[in-house]
């Protein structure tokens, strides 16, 4: 109606690329300004100002490359307990101390596995509470982060993401990262089922090494059932179309992102509903979020929002039965609804069930702490630090 026809597919594209990076992407992000009080102007610096401000993201440590079976290169870090505690004075014993009631740090290896378009940074919270406490790799998976684009994602013959091909990329991670000693397998959203896929596949490995899991908002399956907070039949209408929309604009990457960065606004805002529950959350905070599903090209969420409908893992958890188990949720996660942990939890009676009030679907940034505290309370569990002395407080020595 009087506009051109490359101008209404950019805008169309622009729309596209917000809504979809909300639906499909997993809402893994969150927005920093409000945005009807000021000007676009005001909220571009203000983004700006908080991307130097904030520290969050900015942990590192030992690099490594692992190899996937498709010869996707896989970009991990390595938190060495040695390397991190040298001059660090009392500090790492008083965490120590506070964590799990003892000085050493835990015999294990804790890997981390983040959810869709973000990465391993996901985890600043828990990555700087465990420094120099226990060994952690974190990773990030193909396609995401500093890992290359999935090989069998790539070309005219690309193919959509498997679940499956996940638990065996993390496999992969684990034989260059960790090719000994005890695991625990932490994940989220994504990250969850990779170490659901993982588990189903190696079974002698999850026998032989792995002393805990911790499922952080995931889901088993029936993710086809999520409404995300929205009328039914809007939503069926959606996915109906929908992979076919993402085919046609994974395509035209450039165009897309072209209009996903013009309706940076809109995309901020819809975003923040989806990843996080409570009023106050650090606008830094927010915003890194924010800037990590913007990394995330739009071909790489065509590339993985299929193997979503299609996952279900739900018959492979009872193999964890014998394992301690955390699975935790926030209560208002709109993304994998708390439910979708209560049905894993089901499945392991012996399980901690742990729903974090006003959290949403990024709780370990929105509520760090409860997170960090439940993941130490996990390593007790699972034996990888002894649990403190009778009539001893995790602040005594």
């Amino acid at each position: 109606m009087g506009e051109s026809s490359s101008g209404g597919t950019w805008r169309r594209a622009g729309f596209a690329g917000a809504a979809i990076g909300v639906l499909a992407a997993g809402a893994a992000a969150g927005v920093a300004v409000e945005r009807l009080t000021v000007g676009r102007s005001v909220r571009r610096k203000a983004r700006l100002a908080l991307d130097s401000a904030g520290p969050y993201g900015g942990l590192r440590g030992t690099p490594g490359r692992a190899l996937a079976d498709d010869g996707t290169v896989l970009y991990y870090e390595v938190d060495e307990v040695d390397e991190v505690g040298d001059g660090h004075g009392a500090e790492v014993p008083a965490r120590l101390r506070r964590l799990f009631g003892r000085r050493e740090p835990a015999p294990v290896t804790v890997v981390f596995s983040h959810g869709y378009c973000l990465s391993q940074d996901s985890w600043h919270f828990q990555r700087a509470a465990l420094r120099g406490l226990v060994r952690t790799v974190h990773w990030d998976q193909r396609s995401h982060g500093r890992s290359g684009q999935g090989v069998t994602q790539a070309g005219p013959d690309a193919v959509p993401v498997s679940i499956d091909q996940l638990g065996r990329d993390l496999r992969a991670v684990v034989d260059a990262a960790a090719p000994e000693g005890p695991l625990v397998l932490v994940g989220h959203s994504m990250g969850g089922m990779t170490v659901m896929a993982f588990a189903e596949q190696y079974p002698e490995l999850m026998r032989e090494r792995v002393s805990g899991v911790a499922f952080v908002g995931t889901s088993a399956g029936k993710l086809h059932e999520v409404t995300y907070g929205l009328p039914v039949l809007g939503v069926n209408a959606v996915r109906r179309i929908l992979p076919g929309v993402l085919r046609t604009l994974g395509a035209q990457a450039e165009l897309v992102e072209r209009g996903r960065r013009a309706t940076a606004d809109l995309f901020a805002g819809l975003v923040k509903k989806y990843s996080f529950a409570s009023k106050d959350v650090d606008p830094a905070v927010a915003r890194f979020a924010e800037r990590m599903i913007e990394s995330t090209p739009i071909d790489v969420v065509a590339a993985f929002y299929p193997a979503f409908a299609e996952h279900d893992k739900s018959a492979s958890l009872p193999a964890l039965r014998d394992l301690p188990v955390l699975a935790l949720a926030g209560d208002r996660d709109l993304v994998t609804p708390s439910s979708h942990t209560e049905a894993i939890a089901a499945l392991l009676p012996d399980a901690e069930l742990v729903i974090v009030p006003d959290g949403g679907h990024l709780v370990m940034l929105e509520h760090p702490e409860a997170v960090t505290d439940r993941l130490a309370d996990l390593l007790v569990r699972a034996g990888a630090v002894p649990r403190p002395a009778a009539g001893t407080e995790p602040g005594e020595s």
